[in-house]
């Protein structure tokens, strides 16, 4: 399956990641997360839009302008993210990463004293192509602090998308109800995520292994 050069389609989903060049890590503090997540929410949206430092990612549901991106989850990893993505809008998903890549790399560099890039080369980008690939790929997202060893709870860890899918945060930034529709309750996702805690941590390698491959290429 191709990484790279995929013509993005509109209502289609795909997953993107990328990590720190060199592996370094991109998130620092808790700050830095802050900072990713805001970048997201700010420009997935359609301008007009108010500046950057006036935006407020609590009430920026209100703002009546259009998304060129759903996200419908992610998860923040120290020297790398993932991202499920719906492009909404033509040249949507590029427009979205390109912006986000530079505004955060340009926050980075200030706060850290640091120059060049810091993400190693072009993000990388699979399409979703069944419904299964779509759920199995949020519960993949959802389970990588915990098969990684950061948390040995993922309901506890506050830098995925997965707390708002359990209804402990009240965001109301994701699209989460795209992979909610295929399950019966909000319990149901959480059994269908912890009931295959042990599977993922078989497949962690060989998924680890394939995301390093991919970026290896890069």
């Amino acid at each position: 399956m191709p990484y790279r050069k995929i013509s993005f389609v509109n209502n289609y989903f795909y997953h993107v990641f990328n990590r720190g060049v060199e592996k370094r890590d991109i998130f620092t503090s808790d700050v830095d997360r802050s900072r990713f997540l805001k970048t997201l929410l700010y420009y997935q949206l359609e301008g007009p839009r108010p500046k950057f430092s006036k935006f407020n990612p609590d009430i920026h549901k209100n703002l009546k302008t259009s998304k060129i991106v759903d996200i419908i989850s992610y998860c923040l990893m120290p020297n790398h993210f993932h991202l499920l993505l719906r492009q909404v809008k033509n040249k949507g998903i590029s427009e979205f990463l390109s912006k986000v890549i530079n505004s955060y790399t340009k926050y980075f560099n200030t706060k850290y004293q640091r120059v060049g890039h810091l993400f190693q080369g072009a993000f990388k980008v699979v399409q979703v192509t069944s419904d299964e690939q779509l759920i199995h790929l949020s519960r993949y997202i959802h389970l990588n602090p915990f098969v990684s060893g950061l948390t040995k709870d993922p309901t506890i860890y506050q830098w995925s998308s997965y707390q708002e899918f359990l209804g402990i945060k009240d965001e109301n930034t994701i699209e989460k109800q795209e992979i909610l529709n295929f399950f019966i309750s909000t319990d149901d996702y959480k059994n269908f995520i912890l009931d295959h805690q042990d599977y993922a941590k078989t497949l962690y390698l060989i998924k680890h292994q394939l995301l390093e491959d991919v970026l290896d290429r890069s």
